[in-house]
């Protein structure tokens, strides 16, 4: 295969004015342990019938009806690429403005170290933020930062261009904010998901042998002196309404018996919910629209100086070049990242070398392709920052530092008070 030229500034500032109507790149995938291994989706809460807890659907593949599953959500690629952002960012590859909530001088959670806007699921209106303080103790809102970014909205994006940019990447929808659900949203820029293609559902076994031999017929008991703690002994036993109180955990399985306790044998079991799959291939499909960045509009410079005319046309196409710059960064940065995306769902591309990049054509026909590195796209967003920073959009590198209210720092607190003591609910996200 012939050489792809390097995507360079100027080819990305004229599809950005109006020359393309997407970047995309679709890549084909294999599981990293090869072609028939098999791969293990995320697993869903089941519909009544459900036959299985994967995302399963038939789908048109090369003009065929092809049963595919999903390996990998929009949602869930989004935060991939925000977490190579993240790595690229701490390892001064890039520079981009970063909003932080500071946990590290809070009693019984400084293991949470630091939260960003890279991180938080939200972004900029992440509840995160919104119950947190600067410095001198001020809400996140009612700081000048949060303040701007309440008044901003797709028609007037320089706030969150300058303090979080990323969301206006990814999306953002301020529902968390002053105006609740009517807070202002903005769409979902670059979209990208992994399916599995020509899948077939498998299934998975379990069981296990205890190697000190305890039955399972034994009966535990919580301690009478220590509730959390378990006993074999009748005169140890918590009794409650004259009957010795069976030990059990919240979410285990045998209330009673030595299994609740992670003791005992496991007898052989076959899941066919979720048994993992085996498929032709994978395909990873990543689209940047270029109509969603158009739509975005900046009204003000950075010193808050209306922008007009001839400047404000200026300002914004610079503007919308370095968004696009940076998703092709996050697309990049994933890229060189790999594809692990969970236990026993490694994939590798079937094709070696850089990325490969389509500009699709505003007015249709052939779409022209280009090839882009991680280094190479930093070197691009690096050279779009210089261009909008000369037309008075800068980037705001350290927009906030901020450290969590006293709510919120007890709020956590709690909830791992509750988690050790069995009290908490399970989640239902993707696994």
């Amino acid at each position: 295969m012939a050489k792809l030229p390097d995507l360079t500034l100027d080819v990305l500032q004229s599809a950005v004015a109006g020359e393309a109507a997407a970047i995309r790149s679709v890549t084909r995938l294999q599981p990293a342990g090869g072609k028939g291994d098999k791969v293990f989706p995320p697993t869903y809460l089941t519909e009544r019938g459900a036959t299985t807890q994967y995302a399963f659907e038939t789908r048109r593949v090369d003009g065929q009806d092809v049963a595919t599953v999903l390996l990998d959500s929009v949602a869930s690629q989004a935060n991939r690429m925000e977490e190579a952002l993240l790595a690229a960012w701490e390892d001064h590859r890039i520079d981009v403005p970063v909003i932080s909530v500071d946990f590290t001088g809070e009693e019984g959670i400084s293991d949470l170290d630091r939260i960003t806007t890279l991180q938080a699921p939200h972004r900029i209106a992440d509840a995160l933020l919104r119950d947190s303080v600067d410095a001198e103790g001020t809400r996140f809102r009612d700081t000048p930062v949060g303040a701007a970014f309440t008044d901003a909205s797709a028609k007037n994006a320089t706030a969150i261009y300058r303090y979080c940019p990323t969301a206006l990447v990814f999306g953002v929808w301020d529902s968390t904010g002053p105006r609740g659900g009517l807070g202002h949203k903005i769409q979902r820029a670059l979209v990208s998901e992994i399916v599995g293609v020509g899948a077939m559902a498998g299934v998975k076994t379990k069981s296990r042998l205890d190697p000190a031999g305890i039955q399972s017929t034994v009966p535990v008991y919580h301690r009478s002196d220590d509730r959390d703690e378990w006993t074999t002994d009748e005169a140890e036993a918590l009794v409650e309404r004259g009957k010795r109180v069976l030990f059990s955990r919240n979410g285990a399985e045998g209330k009673g018996k030595p299994s609740a306790i992670n003791h005992s044998n496991v007898a052989p079991t076959i899941d066919v919910m979720a048994g993992g799959v085996t498929l032709d291939y994978a395909l990873q499909t990543t689209v940047l629209s270029l109509p969603a960045l158009r739509r975005l509009r900046f009204l003000a410079d950075a010193a808050g100086d209306r922008l007009e005319g001839d400047r404000r046309a200026s300002a914004e196409r610079a503007a919308r070049c370095v968004l696009a710059a940076l998703a092709l960064v996050a697309v990049t940065e994933l890229r060189e990242q790999g594809y692990d995306l969970r236990s026993r769902s490694f994939l590798v591309p079937e094709e070696g070398g850089p990325l490969s990049l389509e500009l699709v054509p505003s007015d249709g026909g052939e779409p022209k392709r280009f090839s882009l590195t991680a280094r190479a796209a930093a070197d691009l967003l690096s050279a779009a920052v210089a261009e909008a920073t000369k037309l008075g959009l800068p980037w705001e590198r350290e927009p906030l530092a901020l450290k969590p209210a006293p709510k919120l720092a007890g709020l956590i607190r709690e909830s791992r008070r509750r988690a050790a003591t069995g009290e908490a609910e399970e989640p239902e996200a993707e696994s």
